[in-house]
C-alpha cells in the first residue's frame, strides 16, 4: 500500500468521523429548538413515543450520512488535485 493511500484513508476516516460528530451536535441543537425537548437517548425504548423515535432515527441517519459523504468527497477532491488521479478504491462514475 502506497504512502499516499494510507494518508488518504486516514484523512477520509478522520473527516468522516469529525463531520458525523458536528452533524449530530447541530441536529441535537436543532431538535431541542424545534421540539423544546431533548432528543431520545435510545429510540428503541418503548417509553419513547413512536413518532419521536422514528423521526429522530430517520433524521439522524440522513444528516450524518450526508455530512460524512460531503467530508469524504472533499478529501477525495483534495487528493485528486494533489496527485492528478482519484484516490485508491474510487473509480469514475461514468455519468
Amino acid at each position: 500500500m502506497a504512502k499516499g493511500s494510507k494518508a488518504y484513508s486516514t484523512a477520509a476516516t478522520v473527516s468522516a468521523v469529525g463531520a458525523a460528530f458536528v452533524a449530530r451536535k447541530v441536529l441535537t441543537s436543532t431538535w431541542q429548538a424545534a421540539t423544546r425537548r431533548k432528543p431520545p437517548a435510545n429510540p428503541a425504548d418503548p417509553d419513547v413515543e413512536m413518532w419521536e423515535a422514528v423521526l429522530w432515527a430517520v433524521s439522524t441517519g440522513a444528516v450524518v450520512a450526508v455530512a460524512r459523504m460531503l467530508a469524504q468527497r472533499r478529501v477525495a477532491e483534495y487528493y485528486r488535485k494533489s496527485t492528478g488521479e482519484l484516490p485508491p478504491g474510487l473509480e469514475p462514475d461514468g455519468q
